[in-house]
This record gives structure tokens, C-alpha cells and sequence, in this order.
């Protein structure tokens, strides 16, 4: 699909519908991995590439879509976090490339997507070379960005455990606000960042369990089954003087075999996307880790907070048991200090010195009886 001759004429015509489309920035890289800067409306880049209006919404960063990989007839969509592209069977449009997120997949792309010729290969024989070669255009393509993905989550994960690890340590030993704000942040962040992980990796999954999904991403061999490969059979080895032409009779050759084996072949695939979903799912475990440790870390917090509640309950016993036997001391001393005549006070003043401390012994002896019930019962520590 030559995309790359009809810039001019939809920069042009993308201009006249500035006022009613907004323009994004793109980039379109070829084969040979040489980009071109396109800022157009989403109806060039309908022309561009024939998708659909409602495919290209999926890559609407003012939209909310879940992680998408979908295989169109001529195009594969891909709404993977901040990765957001189109990829035909010879070129790959990518949304926002100066982003910082997506300057590194768009240098990866430049690198990885032209293919070795023969002198670049050194020495690897034809048979490798060949083998090589056979590897479609969009599936490196693919890789590229499912390497980029998997990597910046993996990298982000890295990132939580080295900030998350030291904060639980720190509040474990000295529980204060400012540690429990501090790890509740971190908290969040991994919840959100596990969501992220759980989209992508549930995409792969969904995409791993239908054959007819992946099928789908080979738009090189749907490509070629829908046209003649008679021309294939004419070719006696894979070193062409053409290397474009060349890797378009590889495909031709490799998809005609495939369509007698039977068009559902999708045995590269799987095992493309089998060690990506091995990858996503271990930064998965990875913050499942992190989670079951930051939940051991709440629990032995909540341990303590209970035992300094308990505490505080044994404190609170202790001077209600005290001031009971306090109150019941001081209604002797009131009765005996109220201005009423006793006959008894003539002659007898000793007796009030006895009562005191008769009543003092007897208010020790029931502040003792009471902690000593309360410790029978297990309600305060021995």
C-alpha cells in the first residue's frame, strides 16, 4: 500500500476540515523504518489506511477504551496504555510520537522493522537469511510494541517496589501520619498500576484462547491469498535484486503454503504472544507480591494498634477501680465532716482516727479485689 506518495494531497485536504476536526500528530513509518511527520484529522487518516470510524475511536486518547489489539482486514489496531498505532502489511502509524513514552518505541521501530540484506547478514547462510526474511512485516511490528509495553510496565513496577519496600519498612518501625499518608499513596498507585497490568495481560489471554483473532493479525498472508501466487513458484531462492520485491514473493510463497496447510496456522504468533503473556504476567506477580505484602504490613499494624487499645483499656480499668474506692473513702470523710453534733465526739476523738483508717484498709482491700477478679477473668495482662 503505497501510503507514503498521497501525504501531500491529504495534508491539503485535511487543512480545509481544521475547523471542525481536530489535528493530531502522527508519525508513518515504512518498511525500510524512514518516518514521516503527518499532522492530519482522523478522516485523512480514514483515507489513509481504510479503517473504520469506529476503529479509529478506539485510538481517541479523549476517549476511555480498554486495551485493544484488533485484526482488521488490512490493518491491526493497537491501544496498549500509551502506545497507540495502525499497522498495515508495510507500514505502521503511530499517534503522539513526540511523547516521551513513545520517542523510544519509534527509535526501536526506525531500527528494528527494515530488513537485513544479504551483505548485512554476514555470514548466515540463504537457508537462515530466508528464514528470516519470512518473518511478516506487521508481526515485527507487533513485537516492537509488545516489547515496548511490556518493558515500561515492568520498568514502572521496579520503580513502585523500590519507593513502596523502604515505606512499609519505615512505618512498621514508627507508625506517625505522615508514614501512613506516605504508604497510602504508594498504595494507590500500585492498585492503579495493577489494573494496567490485568488490561494488557487479560488482551493477551483473550487474544491467545481464539485462533481466528490471531489469524486475523497476518494481513501479509490475507494480503496475498487475495491475489495471484502464481508469480511465487518462479522464484528460485530468496536473494532477489529487489529486496522489496523479494519479501513480497517470500510472503506470497509462504502464504500460499499455508493456505493448503489451512489458513488458521497461527503457530509464530502464539508463540509470540506466549512469551510477552509470560512477561506481562510476571510483572503481574510482581505486584501481586507487593500487594500481599503490603496487606502482611496493614495486618501486623492493625495488630499493634489493637494490643496499645488494649492497653489503653487495662489504664482506663485501673483508674476507674481506683476512683471508685476513692469515692467510697471520701463519703466516710464527708459523713464526718458534716456540722452535725455527735454526742460521741466528747471525750471520744480517737474513734474518727479508727474510721479512717478502717475505711482506707477496706478501700485498698476492694481496689485489690477488683484487679485481682479483672485478672481471674483475663481482662487485664498479668
Amino acid at each position: 500500500m503505497a501510503l507514503a506518495g498521497s501525504v501531500v494531497e491529504l495534508q491539503s485536504s485535511s487543512s480545509i476540515k481544521k475547523k471542525t476536526a481536530v489535528s493530531r500528530s502522527w508519525i508513518l513509518l515504512d518498511h525500510d523504518g524512514r518516518g514521516t511527520i503527518l499532522d492530519v484529522d482522523k478522516y485523512a487518516i480514514m483515507r489513509l489506511v481504510e479503517i473504520h470510524a469506529r476503529d479509529l475511536r478506539i485510538l481517541d486518547p479523549l476517549l476511555s477504551y480498554p486495551s485493544t489489539i484488533l485484526g482488521r482486514e488490512k490493518v491491526i489496531v493497537l491501544n496498549l496504555e500509551h502506545i497507540k498505532a495502525i499497522i498495515t502489511a508495510d507500514e505502521v502509524l503511530l499517534r503522539d510520537p513526540m511523547d516521551d513514552d513513545v520517542v523510544p518505541i519509534v527509535e526501536e521501530l526506525r531500527r528494528r522493522l527494515p530488513r537485513e540484506t544479504a551483505a548485512g547478514q554476514g555470514q548466515l547462510g540463504e537457508e537462515e537469511a530466508c528464514a528470516q526474511d519470512e518473518f511478516p512485516f506487521e508481526l515485527r511490528a507487533l513485537e516492537v510494541v509488545l516489547e515496548a509495553i511490556c518493558s515500561f510496565l515492568d520498568a514502572r513496577t521496579r520503580e513502585l517496589e523500590t519507593a513502596t519496600y523502604p515505606a512499609l519498612d519505615e512505618l512498621t518501625s514508627k507508625i506517625s501520619s505522615r508514614n501512613l499518608d506516605r504508604v497510602r499513596k504508594l498504595k494507590s498507585a500500585m492498585t492503579r498500576l495493577t489494573n494496567r497490568v490485568q488490561k494488557i495481560r487479560d488482551e493477551l489471554e483473550n487474544l491467545l484462547d481464539d485462533d481466528g483473532d490471531m489469524a486475523d493479525l497476518y494481513l501479509s498472508r490475507k494480503l496475498t491469498v487475495s491475489s495471484s501466487p502464481a508469480s511465487s513458484y518462479n522464484a528460485p531462492n530468496c536473494l532477489y535484486s529487489s529486496p522489496n520485491l523479494g519479501s513480497k514473493i517470500q510472503r506470497s510463497s509462504k502464504a500460499s503454503a499455508t493456505t493448503v496447510q489451512g489458513e488458521n496456522d497461527v503457530e509464530e504468533l502464539e508463540m509470540l504472544l506466549e512469551a510477552y503473556f509470560t512477561q506481562i504476567d510476571g510483572t503481574l506477580n510482581k505486584l501481586t507480591t507487593l500487594r500481599e505484602y503490603i496487606d502482611d504490613t496493614e495486618d501486623y499494624i492493625n495488630i499493634q494498634l489493637d494490643n496499645h487499645r488494649n492497653q489503653l483499656i487495662q489504664l482506663e480499668l485501673f483508674l476507674s477501680s481506683g476512683t471508685v474506692c476513692l469515692s467510697i473513702y471520701s463519703l466516710v470523710a464527708a459523713i464526718f465532716g458534716m456540722n452535725i453534733p455527735y454526742t460521741w465526739r466528747e471525750g471520744h476523738g480517737y474513734i474518727f482516727k479508727w474510721v479512717v483508717i478502717f475505711s482506707g484498709i477496706a478501700c485498698a482491700s476492694l481496689f485489690l479485689s477488683i484487679i485481682s477478679y479483672a485478672r481471674r477473668k483475663g481482662l487485664v495482662g498479668s
